[in-house]
């Protein structure tokens, strides 16, 4: 199994990839709009606040891509929160 595990500066990147490699996963790493698009599968990842890490989304021209995503996607922790509209964070 392949997955696309977005790299963004904001995510617990290496547990997560390390894991998914005991498991037999093949993890690329992006940090890519294209990255994204090319996925069929999608691991957003986050440690820390939800205002920097969305920061740091929108810099790098993710947040449309990850919106866009129809594929299977989760959200790690902070990942997970930062999948919905609004925090209260």
């Amino acid at each position: 199994m392949s997955v696309t595990l977005l790299s963004y500066g904001a995510g617990n990147v290496a547990s997560v990839q390390f894991a998914l490699e005991r498991l037999g996963a093949t993890v690329r790493l992006t940090a890519d709009p294209a990255g994204i698009a090319r996925a069929d599968r999608l691991i957003l990842p986050g440690v820390g606040a939800a205002g920097y890490a969305m920061a740091r989304l929108r810099e790098l021209g993710l947040v449309e891509p990850i919106r866009a995503f129809r594929r299977p996607l989760l959200g790690v922790c902070l990942g997970q929160q930062l999948l919905f509209e609004t925090s209260e964070e």
